[in-house]
């Protein structure tokens, strides 16, 4: 591309340029924010802490445990603009009968929904019971009525505090489901080993799935979350390893020769696709979910490697490939027709297909040598226009991005704060929040639902 000169452009030209090159980030954060759901204008919700309902001694923890969840899962979900409680008014409600209409439409406020309740133990049970009211509507307020019981624990009062939260989310957010109830699977070291763990979307309950004391890496949960897809150092080189999540152990999967890594479902999680060195080069294969079928679906020189599935129709797959060098993002069909290179410069890795089959993310070294600037970060792809844009600008290492079941969110890995740890933001780039800090944490992968 010929560098415009300057020079020939009038002053009043040259400013309106000026301007343009200036408005060009807001721009590409619209097409970002349109076509993952954040574009919607956010609903002003106020989120009183719920109320004791019984005089049990277990209610304080347990309170403490739901409410600091459910105001968690409804900033992180990117749609809401949460009122502050320091203007809420000093009587909260906790039953609808409680409810003061102009207390919360009204300055300072100013809610136009708001989610209130109560819990209460009884011996080893906990009752929840929530409400989200339209407080601009009196005459017909109820948008919602739930009530939850499970055994008094603070792992119960999470699960409650995450199902209100995503029946709110889904009936505001444009009947999209909510993530607070999703799992992020990752590779962590923090055993001696390089394990297959899992976490909650927010990063709470990190527990450790593969105890193989082997080298274990990209992990993929299948759609159904009944098993879980990895490669694994085994005596006979790097093979593809399954995990069933109802045996709690891994099960019998065929051996293909050669090393075989990134693993990666179709959406109706019949088949997977993998990178393999069978036939001497690494190739992208795809087989049924048995592992039967093997099919190679390409053949060039040059590695091809992290093939992952369009989500939406399951009718593509993007992979990376070194077939001209430095590695760039490519999209073909799933049978291996109509190969395109999506990449042109640089070194480009980890691609991640979006829910809805509009975006990809991908990792991204754009100036890649000796003495070039910039680093490695995470940047999204309009399919359609081929448009890009950066999200992540805070130095070091950002890889292996991947994508939430709602599209609205990307974990990621990064060590920007000094070692390897587990990253999610939303999917314009903005709320980054680190979900890990013990041990080194890698390659996360985000439930389907």
């Amino acid at each position: 591309m010929k560098r415009r000169q300057i020079r020939s452009i009038s002053i009043p030209q040259y400013l309106l340029v000026l301007i343009a090159l200036v408005a060009l980030p807001c721009c590409a954060q619209d097409w970002i924010k349109t076509g993952t759901g954040l574009g919607m204008e956010k609903v002003r919700l106020a989120v009183p802490d719920f109320k004791p309902a019984t005089a049990d001694p277990k209610n304080g923890d347990l309170l403490n445990v739901f409410n600091g969840t459910l105001w968690n899962d409804l900033e992180n979900a990117g749609i809401f603009d949460m009122a502050s409680k320091s203007f809420y008014p000093l009587a909260t409600p906790s039953n609808p009968a409680d409810v003061k209409f102009d207390n919360w439409s009204s300055a300072p406020v100013n809610a136009a929904m708001l989610a209130f309740g109560n819990l209460g133990v009884t011996g080893n049970s906990v009752t929840v019971q929530g409400w989200l009211y339209d407080v601009k509507n009196v005459t017909s307020p109820q948008v919602l009525g739930k009530q939850y019981q499970d055994v008094a624990t603070s792992d119960a009062a999470r699960l409650m505090a995450h199902k209100f939260a995503n029946e709110i989310i889904f009936r505001l957010g444009g009947g999209i489901p909510g993530i607070a109830e999703s799992q992020i699977f990752f590779v962590s070291n923090r055993s001696g080993h390089k394990e297959i763990w899992v976490m909650d979307y927010d990063g709470a309950n990190q527990h450790q799935i593969t105890h193989l004391g082997a080298i274990s890496l990209s992990p993929r949960i299948s759609p159904d979350g009944s098993r879980l897809a990895f490669s694994s150092m085994s005596k006979t080189g790097w093979d593809i390893m399954m995990y069933s999540m109802d045996l709690n152990r891994t099960v019998n999967f065929p051996k293909f020769g050669g090393t075989n890594l990134s693993p990666a479902w179709s959406p109706d999680g019949t088949k997977l696709a993998f990178s393999s060195s069978r036939s001497g080069d690494p190739e992208i294969y795809v087989v049924d979910q048995s592992g039967s079928n093997l099919k190679r679906i390409t053949a060039m020189k040059g590695p091809d490697v992290s093939p992952a599935w369009n989500r939406k129709t399951g009718a593509q797959i993007t992979w990376v490939s070194g077939r001209t060098g430095l590695p760039q993002i490519y999209t073909m069909e799933a049978d291996g027709t109509n190969t395109q290179r999506l990449t042109d410069q640089g070194y480009a890795v980890s691609p991640a297909w979006s829910p809805n089959g509009q975006f990809l993310i991908f990792s991204w070294i754009r100036h890649y040598g000796p003495g070039a600037p910039g680093a490695e970060d995470i940047y999204l792809m309009d399919l359609a226009s081929k448009q890009w844009v950066q999200l992540t600008h805070d130095g070091g290492r950002n890889d292996f991005p991947y994508w939430s079941p709602d599209g609205r969110h990307i974990v990621f890995q990064s060590s920007r704060s000094g070692s390897e740890q587990i990253w999610s933001m939303l999917a314009d780039g903005t709320q980054q929040k680190q979900l890990t800090s013990a041990g080194g944490n890698s390659q996360p992968n985000w439930s389907w639902k």
